[in-house]
């Protein structure tokens, strides 16, 4: 697949699994009362499953089984995961910023390292 496409999949992929994380993040934050660092791992979560299952199919077209790709794609996801945890902790925490703008930032660098991750180690063809 040509690289542009393959970003514009990436990112119509990452928009769906951004849903899945914000809305989790709100939910958990606004009607349940969760602090915001959390809610915002639970929907790295969500929007984790959401990114795998479209991202297989659609962005990189992989033809790795799951048992060697979900195994990879765990490991970027949990980098991404602590990285989250990191930067939400300095931006939130300790500079007090509001939690929707960290996670914006956040979810914007996350972002660069999920699609250079999956790209070159997760999905690469086997």
């Amino acid at each position: 697949m040509p690289l542009r496409k393959q970003i514009s999949a990436f990112v119509i992929v990452g928009v769906i699994a951004a849903t899945a994380h914000y809305g989790a993040l709100i939910a958990l934050v606004e009607l349940f009362g969760w602090s915001p660092v959390p809610a915002t791992l639970i929907g790295y979560l969500c929007g984790g499953i959401t990114s795998y299952v479209l991202n297989r199919r659609h962005t990189f077209v992989s033809d790795r089984t799951h048992s060697e790709a979900i195994w990879r794609f765990i490991a970027v996801a949990t980098t991404g995961f602590f990285a989250t945890w990191g930067m939400m902790i300095i931006f939130v925490e300790k500079a007090e910023a509001p939690y929707l703008l960290a996670q914006v930032v956040t979810t914007g660098i996350v972002m660069l390292w999920s699609f250079l991750g999956n790209k070159l180690w997760t999905f690469r063809k086997a």
